[in-house]
């Protein structure tokens, strides 16, 4: 622990505390988010710790990825990897000396004895426990060894853990999210604060931290409610004023269990790699536990962070509705500006090998164009390079849907409307009035004057240029081929479909 006495709480500090050992969860965003939306709205502080004490799980590469992740999101931290802090250091593994000091403060109080039973003796009394439909706990057998001889046998070399000694009584939770809740310690098992091999535990480290951090708030996914009577006793045991603690819904899947690949992707990269833009998992997110007024849906980040409150969020699951999530991402790239959307999907096109980044930003204008004839349509970022394939297709080698190709034959005289058409272009052409809305209106024009119906024309020209069975506006896919390209794909067309 730091050498400075911890001040009474009057500044807000909350902070997260991810384990990098494997992807970056949705769970753990949500989480961030709401402690970050918390200080960032209250004036108070946000900390970034790393929790890798578990050094045969964690990686330097899931942690650079979970920083990665939350700075995607736009979660900054004010103490942390990275940056610093006057609490340095922010990885729990290089703390290691404080704890050892803790863990001895609580030896010598009483608070806390060594433990010598062996792990087969542990494994017999539980398996008995077991056997006689009994919750598993340990029997204290070693509670009542006096402290010579602990520490007689500790001197010899004897291993040991140490266990934290946990009085008669309750303890009441005072939880900003789900109100008092209230733990027999008849159910709170004399719990391992330091392991054999001298490792502290999670349950003992975590109260260590917050202290050194002086961390005011504690929010957190539910499933730590469990371990919050013992973090509580090791508060009183070391004199010092637990945070306050709110603890977090779970996030369910569509079968009402705990989020998990089951049921969908758990991983915000996944997400990310599907095209869901970041304003759409922000406010997904934000949703899962919390709503705003219980009817908007759609919201910035600035409008989270000035009405959320702990105390508004739900104690119930939070359903993860994909169809949702869908539906948010669409809305939101509905509503981007053209060329912030061009810049978002600019990633996929070029995974997809039709153009570079250097390509697209020379041809700005066209491109554009083409995304926006496809903004109404796409729900995912990643959804683009299938709607725009034509554009970057050889025109002699067009590829036709079965469902575009039987439109198109359905019509008799289609090789005859398309050879005229093309001519029409033609003459549009050199007469200078080239434009999207002056091809549509003249289509139609066309179509009447020879009294067609519109699919004459229509399905076997869409057939010919896209070979879609539907899609954007025709004069739109004109004036993004050129008449020379237009022409030289009715041509096609005319070959193919006889």
């Amino acid at each position: 622990m730091d050498s400075h006495p911890r001040a009474a709480v009057t500044d807000l500090r909350v902070r997260i505390a991810p384990s990098p050992t494997g992807t970056v969860h949705l769970g753990l965003c949500r989480t961030a988010l709401f402690n970050w939306a918390y200080a960032r709205g209250r004036g108070g502080a946000f900390i970034l710790r790393v929790e890798d004490t578990d050094r045969t799980r964690s990686t330097a590469e899931s942690e650079a990825a979970i920083l990665e992740g939350l700075r995607w999101l736009g979660i900054d931290w004010d103490e942390g990897p990275g940056i610093g802090g006057p609490h340095e250091p922010y990885r729990q593994s290089e703390r290691s000396e404080g704890h050892e000091r803790v863990a001895a403060q609580v030896l010598e109080s009483g608070h806390g004895y060594r433990c010598f039973c062996t792990p087969e003796r542990l494994d017999e009394l539980r398996a008995a426990q077991e056997a006689r439909k009994e919750t598993p706990r340990y029997d204290q057998s070693c509670r009542s060894l006096s402290r010579e001889e602990s520490d007689r046998r500790a001197a010899a070399g004897e291993p040991h853990v140490l266990r934290f000694r946990v009085p008669e009584g309750e303890t009441v939770v005072r939880d900003l999210v789900r109100g008092d809740v209230r733990f027999d310690h008849g159910e709170v098992d004399d719990w391992i604060m330091v392991r054999r091999t001298g490792a502290a535990t999670y349950n003992f480290v975590v109260v260590c931290d917050d202290i050194d951090m002086r961390i005011s708030h504690v929010f957190r996914g539910e499933e730590h409610l469990v371990n919050t009577p013992k973090q509580v006793l090791l508060y009183g045991a070391l004199g010092e004023e637990a945070p306050a603690f709110g603890h977090l819904p779970l996030m369910l899947g569509t079968d009402r269990k705990k989020l998990s690949k089951r049921t969908g992707d758990t991983a915000l990269g996944d997400y990310i790699a599907k095209g869901y833009p970041r304003e759409a998992i922000v406010n997904f997110l934000c949703l899962q536990g919390w709503a705003l007024d219980g009817e908007t849906e759609v919201f910035d980040t600035a409008t989270f962070v000035k009405h959320f409150d702990i105390t508004d969020v739900q104690k119930a699951g939070a359903v993860f509705d994909p169809k949702k999530f869908l539906w948010l991402s669409g809305d939101t790239i509905r509503r981007m500006p053209i060329g912030e959307l061009v810049g978002e999907v600019t990633p996929f096109l070029e995974a997809a090998g039709y153009a570079t980044a250097a390509e697209i930003e020379g041809r700005r204008e066209w491109f554009e164009q083409l995304v926006a004839g496809e903004q109404e349509r796409i729900e995912l970022f990643s959804e683009l390079p299938a709607r725009v394939r034509p554009f970057f297709e050889a025109d002699a080698d067009v590829t036709y849907e079965e469902a575009a190709e039987k439109n198109a034959r359905k019509h008799e005289d289609r090789a005859e409307h398309l050879a005229q058409f093309s001519g029409w272009l033609e003459e549009r052409s050199a007469a200078g009035d080239f434009s999207t809305e002056a091809l549509s209106a003249g289509m139609k024009a066309w179509v009447k004057e020879r009294e067609l119906k519109f699919p004459a024309l229509f399905q076997p020209l869409r057939c010919a240029l896209t070979g879609m069975a539907g899609g954007r506006d025709l004069g739109d896919c004109i004036t993004l081929l050129g008449l020379e390209r237009t022409r030289a794909r009715i041509e096609a067309a005319i070959q193919r479909l006889g």
